[in-house]
């Protein structure tokens, strides 16, 4: 009894923290997996509509990424905020001129060419079984980029 006690416990511990590993790789590669489609439907100049009005290139942009993120961007507060990223709160969308590689900004910065960068930055994942009360959550940031495609209809979408 004594032996299989000690046992049990170290068994345990290995099999909830071989969980809580998998857990987070999953989570991480989920949102890396959501920051890339979003990026394939940013290079296309896509927008959405949201009850019958369009949404902005960016709005639509963020709205792909949540979705294909699973609900995890809910739970996966940024880094030293006690508060959820609430969906598209975490996701950041900037571009860039390919020659030089500086950010470009305003009207006209989502044009084809121009390279998309999307990311979701100071995320955190709490363990799901903390088995040293020390030990803080899993910190991360995932991120993608493509040169955008020249937009098939007339002009740009509106950011």
């Amino acid at each position: 009894m004594l032996e299989g006690s000690f046992v049990i416990i170290v068994f345990l511990a290995l099999f909830f923290a071989l969980f809580d590993f998998g857990i987070a790789i999953f989570v991480k590669n989920t949102i890396q997996f959501a920051v890339r489609e979003g990026v394939r439907y940013a290079v296309t100049s896509q927008t959405q509509t949201s009850g019958g009005s369009p949404l902005g290139h960016d709005a639509s942009i963020k709205n792909v990424v949540n979705q294909y993120s699973f609900g995890f961007l809910n739970y996966a507060a940024p880094t030293g905020v006690g508060r959820p990223c609430s969906g598209t709160g975490c996701i950041y969308i900037r571009y860039y001129n390919p020659v030089t590689l500086t950010e470009v900004t305003g009207v006209g910065s989502n044009s084809g060419g121009n390279v998309v960068q999307i990311s979701a930055e100071n995320l955190s994942w709490t363990w799901v079984v903390p088995l040293l009360r020390s030990a803080g959550p899993l910190s991360f940031s995932v991120a993608s980029a493509d040169r955008m495609e020249p937009s098939p209809i007339a002009g740009i979408p509106a950011r």
